[in-house]
């Protein structure tokens, strides 16, 4: 039996019917047979305090668990007000602090977005970009998957329908497996 790649996700929307949420499980389809796709649970951290470092509450532990033990990571985030949402940033920040051993450094990570606007979610990713760069994280650089009018590209099923994000969104997918394939035979 193979070894089997652990992906973890992480959505930066905690809208019941978030499309980055649906983003990531439809990119997760597009991953081969020997990957696994686990989705984190960021909604219950709560917000980074150094105060709490002496006694880390058990959703953060778990948290911290699931990075240190994924071979590689998908981040799909929406756009809020130019940026990325707060509760990503919190879930960044919890895994940048030293007590945690940087457990996202050096892997390969692909990010992605939806949005509702016109403009996608170029402003975030690019916000996105500077933070993994702080955690020392490995990014597909291409295709860039910034899909805009997310509203009208999902059918009410969450399936992803429009031709040209598919194909996006399968690039993206196809240069991810890439990378951490390369990752992985290079640290083995």
């Amino acid at each position: 039996m193979t070894h089997q790649i652990k992906v973890l996700g992480i959505s930066g929307s905690l809208r019941s019917k978030s499309y980055n949420t649906m983003l990531l499980r439809h990119a997760s389809k597009f991953l081969p047979d020997d990957f696994s796709f686990t989705l984190a649970e960021i909604s219950n951290l709560p917000f980074y305090n150094e105060d709490l470092e002496n006694n880390l509450p058990k959703s953060v532990t778990e948290f911290v668990e699931l990075c240190h033990s994924a071979d590689a990571v998908l981040i799909s985030t929406p756009e809020y007000n130019g940026q990325i949402p707060g509760v990503l940033k919190n879930a960044l920040d919890w895994i940048s602090i030293a007590l945690m051993k940087k457990p996202l450094a050096l892997k390969p990570i692909a990010i992605m977005g939806a949005s509702t606007g016109l403009v996608g979610t170029a402003r975030a990713q690019t916000n996105l970009r500077n933070l993994l760069f702080a955690l020392n994280m490995d990014p597909v650089n291409r295709p860039e998957v910034r899909l805009s009018q997310a509203n009208l590209k999902f059918n009410e099923d969450g399936i992803l329908i429009d031709d040209k994000d598919l194909q996006m969104l399968e690039q993206l997918i196809t240069n991810f497996e890439a990378k951490v394939r390369k990752h992985l035979e290079e640290n083995s």
